[in-house]
């Protein structure tokens, strides 16, 4: 059924292009989880379930290419950790998403895969960099998804297509196997049309330390076995939720996700949540990106660190080697040369010195208030149209510091002749380090009190 959602929809029709690889294995693993079920049951809790994967995630047997022509068919030898612990539990690749090439951006264009478009709304983008996931589970081509995220790009296209994406503490899911940006900011997570199915997808992601990412080590003592224990009714009675009003916009392109946004705040306040205001300089993510963001420092060498020890070994070794084949997307080259150009030098370390104090107030605001979790809407305007960079969008509060937070849909901009429903707009709750099962529980209440999601029009079979 998911493969013919993917043949419906993908190429033909709505041609949303989300898909750059798919499985040829995937009937065939098919065949062997119904074989073994027979037999004993299920292997796992996520027996013959399909994922997308975004294409910055290693996949034996599967072209692995960060969409990017530099590293066209290349097929790593191992999976990546989550991939292996996802198998392990009885889910199945079904196929590759297309990425924003490299990570870079959030509008998902990738010189292999093309431009991948928004179902709500073909003529937008759908968020980046892990927009083929985002706009292949709202197009019902897999029930999970996994994404990367180094300062937007699981929660922009959650945003973007009404469904909900967990970035996790950095440490808490393994990034073996996966194509880097910065190893101080990257993170790896669960999508999925409900909460409840991200939370699942999350118990089996965590895995506790993994030496192929020392990071991990941190997350010690501080994972659970099972976070779907928080998938409780009435989550947000008694809590205090920040509104940080500096990451809403104030000019008229910023007018309907300012009323969608406050909308969805009143759902939260009528379904038993206090609201507070949280106005801060610091918390201004214009600032954030330029002034604090060290993605474009490290991109060299983690990248060039991470295709040194592929196996086999890549068609290009290093970033300077990207550059030189000329084989990449045009809108993701002065990014890439600009990063060849950065060392780790002072001013590197001056940008880590300004994210320690954004840590610091982050978590001083939290316990000024006593509050249980920021909110915002994730962009300050609607998805961009395609053909125009993706702008105003306020992850990188949570991901330059590397604080867990998860996007839900919102509701909806009003509807149009190119989005027949409106186009999507999601909040974002944002918490401490290690306190995903408290945003889980505020999350859900919300989803649940709401409900706001809508399949699109475009990809819905008819009767």
């Amino acid at each position: 059924m998911y493969l013919a959602q993917i043949d419906a929809y993908d190429q033909k029709g709505p041609a949303l292009n989300a898909i750059i690889a798919q499985n040829p294995y995937a009937l065939a693993d098919a065949d062997a989880l119904d074989a073994e079920f027979r037999r004993s049951g299920p292997v796992g809790p996520l027996h013959g379930i399909p994922v997308l994967v975004k294409d910055i995630v290693a996949t034996k047997g599967i072209p692995t290419t960060a969409g990017s022509k530099s590293l066209e068919g290349y097929v790593p030898a191992e999976d990546a950790t989550i991939i292996r612990r996802l198998r392990a539990a009885g889910a199945i690749v079904i196929a590759k998403s297309n990425p924003h090439e490299f990570s870079i951006w959030g509008e998902t264009i990738s010189s292999l895969g093309g431009q991948t478009r928004n179902p709500y709304d073909l003529t937008r983008t759908p968020g980046g960099s892990s927009g083929g996931t985002g706009a292949g589970l709202a197009a019902n081509y897999a029930i999970l998804g996994i994404a990367g995220d180094t300062n937007n790009s699981i929660r922009s296209p959650s945003s973007a297509n009404s469904i909900v994406g967990i970035r996790p503490t950095i440490g808490l899911i393994s990034r073996s196997g996966v194509i880097p940006v910065s190893s101080i900011q990257d993170a790896v997570g669960p999508m999925a049309r409900t909460l409840a199915d991200a939370v699942k997808m999350l118990n089996v992601m965590v895995g506790g330390y993994d030496a192929g990412d020392p990071a991990t080590a941190w997350s010690v003592g501080h994972s659970e076995r099972d976070y779907t224990k928080y998938l409780t009714p009435g989550g947000l009675k008694g809590a205090r939720l920040g509104v940080v009003e500096t990451l809403f916009g104030e000019k008229d392109i910023n007018y309907d996700v300012n009323v969608v946004a406050r909308a969805a705040i009143k759902a939260m306040e009528d379904a038993g949540a206090v609201t507070v205001s949280v106005r801060d300089p610091m918390l201004d993510t214009s600032k954030i990106g330029p002034n604090i963001s060290v993605d474009l420092y490290d991109l060299k060498p983690d990248l060039n660190a991470y295709l040194a020890n592929a196996k086999p070994t890549p068609p290009v070794k290093s970033l300077e080697e990207i550059i030189q084949s000329g084989k990449f997307s045009l809108n993701i080259g002065d990014a890439l040369r600009k990063a060849q150009s950065l060392d780790r030098d002072a001013s590197y370390f001056e940008r880590l010195y300004r994210r320690k104090l954004l840590q610091d107030r982050i978590i001083e605001i939290m316990a000024e208030s006593n509050l249980d979790a920021l909110i915002f809407p994730h962009q300050q305007r609607l998805v961009v149209p395609i053909g125009e960079r993706q702008v105003e969008r306020n992850g990188n509060i949570a991901s330059v510091p590397g604080f867990p937070s998860i996007a839900v849909p919102g509701g909806f901009s009003p509807p149009t002749a190119n989005a027949p429903i409106g186009v999507p707009v999601g909040m974002e709750f944002v918490g401490r380090p290690w306190d995903e099962g408290r945003l889980i529980r505020l999350a859900y209440g919300f989803e649940q009190a709401t409900k706001f999601r809508v399949p699109p029009k475009s990809a819905t079979p008819q009767p």
